[in-house]
């Protein structure tokens, strides 16, 4: 057992870093804005910025089958050692880009490029350590277990927060525009040392141990049965439609709601920071409740409690928002519980849709490809709809998505106490199978 939670702390000190270097890219973006684009029109700026953000995303389903690959074969700590030292070389070297003025348009072109290799170290984070996290864990616990996933990416986009406030209160905007930007992303490179030492002494997990001494458990590529490709590919539809929703309320009422705050109702940008901080500790208790919920109902009607919790939600939240910092803290609060209903549990959910021989490649690419169609494009699409008066066609986009959460909840066949090992025909929907049995609470 105490290897276990070493594990999951150097997994979870991973996730921190890792949404905290991520985060950092929104929370910044009208000062990335203003230093890598043709400042002449700032919303074109920010556009552009937020284009780059989406340009992240691009690649991230590369890299969650690129490092879930290499995750299935040579195993999860190795590939997890792997995307840390990646992702912390390239923030690193966004600290360090010469801005627009300095040398044109080459700024905006390094700033794309090292964005997509962070979208690459991410989308393979992302899908390895949510295997790793779901393997390490006892099976009556998973949700439990795994809601310290998300807990570490919420601390880690915390962090960002909080240096985003601090920074802006002690440095001011002109000295924020000009360089003090770029202090957040060295101190994420310099925290990135921490993690690569807890995560040296981390174990690999037992369930791919096992399946890699069982050569009838390894099928890849060409040597796939059928009824292997099948069970694939049910996982890939059912993890990419589970996490669309997820996606858009994230980048939509967590990363960006301070910068939408911020641009589109005037508020203070420190004001900002701190009510998001605050909303963000707020959530934390719940992301570990609903873990542990979903341990004892099942994972089926938190799913659907999601979707029916956004839509439900929309239009208050939309109304609440103003230009007082204390309206961001209860809308994005209201907004941060309605996410955390379904990702307390994420991580679970999604390794126990995924077979083992091919988990962390599933899980990574779809997680990262719905990412990337979803959440990505979420806040360009709201900017973009707003500013040409059309926000509420966004409000109808989010709601459908709600809808089909709330459908593909009804579906899917539950895998709560599930054996990671074993036959994943159970956990995935068809006319003739019933539910898989529950663990015993």
């Amino acid at each position: 057992m105490k290897d276990r939670l070493r594990s999951v702390r150097a997994a979870a000190a991973g996730n921190m870093l890792e949404w905290f270097d991520w985060t950092l890219y929104g929370i910044f973006s009208t000062y990335l804005a203003a230093n890598f684009f043709d400042n002449s029109n700032p919303t074109s700026a920010l556009l552009s910025t937020m284009a780059v953000f989406a340009g992240g995303f691009i690649a991230r389903p590369v890299g969650g089958f690129f490092f879930g690959r290499l995750g299935d074969r040579v195993g999860r700590r190795l590939t997890l050692l792997v995307t840390m030292m990646t992702l912390s070389f390239t923030t690193l070297a966004i600290a360090l880009v010469p801005t627009y003025d300095q040398i044109g348009a080459w700024a905006s072109v390094i700033l794309l490029v090292l964005r997509m290799l962070q979208g690459l170290a991410h989308g393979g984070e992302a899908g390895v350590s949510y295997t790793y996290v779901a393997e390490i864990a006892p099976k009556e616990r998973r949700g439990l277990w795994t809601s310290v996933v998300y807990v570490s990416v919420m601390i880690g986009v915390m962090g960002a927060t909080a240096t985003a406030a601090l920074l802006s209160n002690l440095l001011g905007s002109a000295v924020m525009n000009e360089w003090g930007w770029r202090i957040g992303f060295g101190l994420g490179s310099l925290l990135a040392l921490y993690v690569l030492v807890l995560r040296r002494f981390a174990k690999e997990t037992d369930v791919f141990t096992e399946q890699k001494s069982d050569q009838h458990q390894k099928p890849t590529g060409s040597k796939m049965s059928p009824a292997d490709r099948a069970r694939v590919y049910k996982a890939c539809i059912y993890i990419f439609l589970l996490s669309s929703c997820t996606n858009v309320v994230y980048y939509t009422w967590v990363t960006f709601a301070p910068v939408n705050a911020i641009t589109l109702k005037g508020m203070d940008p420190g004001g900002a920071y701190i009510a998001s901080l605050l909303a963000q500790l707020m959530v934390l208790f719940f992301l570990v409740l609903f873990g542990h919920l979903s341990d004892k109902v099942g994972r089926r009607p938190m799913v659907m409690a999601l979707g029916i919790a956004v839509i439900l939600l929309i239009v208050p939240i939309q109304m609440i928002l103003t230009d007082q910092p204390w309206t961001l803290f209860v809308a994005q609060g209201l907004g941060l519980t309605a996410w955390a209903l379904a990702v307390g549990f994420y991580p679970a959910l999604m390794a126990e849709l995924a077979p083992t021989f091919a988990r962390a490649r599933v899980v990574g690419v779809m997680t990262s490809l719905a990412a990337g169609v979803f959440g990505g494009t979420a806040p360009y699409l709201y900017t973009w709809l707003t500013s040409i008066g059309l926000a509420s066609v966004f409000y109808v986009y989010l709601a459908a998505l709600a809808l089909l959460t709330i459908i593909v909840g009804f579906k899917m066949k539950e895998t709560r106490g599930m054996d990671l090992n074993e036959d994943m025909h159970s956990a995935l929907p068809s006319k003739q199978s019933q539910p898989s049995g529950a663990a015993s609470s």
